[in-house]
């Protein structure tokens, strides 16, 4: 196995026409999404599971672990789970891609069942802080040592405060999960990254999702060392363009390789793999290769590192 660093994704619902999300995914599926991430130089990633009615969702957790128990390349390449909702804000722009009619404000119960379903691999939760009453699902995932991070969320500044007191550690894809039109000042950017040097915030670093210009801002401002970047990849990476279906809804892959929902009223994940993303940043934003090497390697491990039981390293 090379000896050079490997890029660490912590969000990824699919891979060469592999929809994590599909539920009838099989266990050859799976094997050659792992085969053809590791060809791409990946050492691991965060299986993710979006938001659906909460019986499809554990389906879809109890099938990854259950795959990953017999595979061996499947339990290299998938070190956890990322579940991503379906606590989280419904309102259309901030609801993004996830289907508004499954999403649900948190409840233990809830949450306890999706963990259940998930065989003790679920590493990290994204959800909507003022979804949660009392910080309650929060709070209880921190004492699990679950990493939670806030995203797909309208969360006011206190609300963000009191998330980070209760055990909130990241943001899920900063600049994405909320409407193309914001109030100028007072929205949900401003307000996280205000609080830069109390989280981790992740970005999508295909240029699409933000912008190549507002993205090296935002690294500037936020700093290398509170950073980390994903693909955010869907099953149409690393193919071509056309129309795929993701879960049970359609999307359309232009010829510029971006992933829109079939009315254009939204992006849909991404289509980059961590090598051309690395490039992009490399070649567009000038990073060097310590920068790449915390953003895509070193820095997506450590916050792994805080999650119990993960392989990290």
């Amino acid at each position: 196995m090379s000896t050079e660093p490997q890029y660490v994704d912590l969000q990824i619902n699919g891979y060469a026409g592999v929809d994590f999300n599909r539920d009838n995914l099989s266990d050859a599926d799976l094997h050659r999404a792992s085969e053809l991430l590791r060809e791409d130089g990946v050492g691991g990633v965060l299986a993710t599971i979006i938001t659906d009615a909460l019986p499809r969702m554990a389906a879809r957790l109890e099938r990854i672990v259950a795959i990953r128990q017999r595979d061996p390349l499947v339990r290299e390449m998938i070190w956890g789970i990322h579940i991503e909702g379906p606590f989280i804000n419904a309102t259309p722009g901030y609801v993004g891609a996830h289907p508004p009619q499954a999403v649900r404000p948190a409840d233990l119960e809830s949450m306890k069942r999706l963990l259940e379903a998930a065989g003790g691999l679920a590493r990290l939760v994204t959800l909507a802080p003022e979804r949660d009453p009392g910080m309650k699902v929060v709070r209880y995932l921190a004492q699990q040592q679950i990493l939670v991070a806030a995203g797909h969320c309208n969360a006011s500044l206190d609300q963000l405060q009191a998330a980070i007191d209760a055990g909130l550690s990241l943001f899920t894809h900063l600049g994405n999960g909320c409407p193309t039109l914001l109030p100028r000042h007072d929205n949900i950017i401003q307000r996280v990254l205000s609080l830069r040097d109390r989280l981790t915030l992740c970005f999508i670093g295909d240029g699409v999702h933000v912008p190549l210009v507002a993205l090296g801002n935002y690294l500037r401002l936020v700093g290398i060392e509170h950073a980390v970047v994903v693909s955010d990849a869907i099953s149409p990476a690393r193919l071509k363009p056309g129309r795929y279906t993701i879960g049970s809804r359609s999307v359309d892959v232009g010829e510029d390789m971006v992933a829109r929902a079939a009315d254009d009223s939204h992006l849909f994940g991404s289509t980059a793999t961590m090598p051309q993303i690395a490039a992009l940043l490399r070649e567009k934003l000038g990073l060097s290769p310590t920068d790449l090497q915390r953003l895509l390697y070193d820095n997506p491990r450590a916050v792994l590192a805080r999650a119990a039981g993960t392989q990290a390293g």
